[in-house]
């Protein structure tokens, strides 16, 4: 068998593996989510302390 033919059959056998590792992107996407939560929980309220003083020295001028 050539080479070519060996790279087609690892191609064609590539696109047809349907093995993927589906719990753990979600638990990669479930983990990002929680920890976005958590930084938002404990950062929001300076950050709209910050921009209400960023927009007050604004509209003060």
């Amino acid at each position: 068998m050539s080479l070519i033919n060996q790279l087609k059959n690892r191609f064609r056998s590539g696109l047809h593996d349907e093995r993927g590792d589906v719990p753990g992107w979600v638990l990669i996407t479930l983990m990002t989510a929680g920890l976005v939560m958590i930084i938002w929980g404990l950062a929001g309220p300076a950050l709209s302390g910050i921009f209400e003083q960023a927009i007050d020295r604004v509209s003060g001028i």
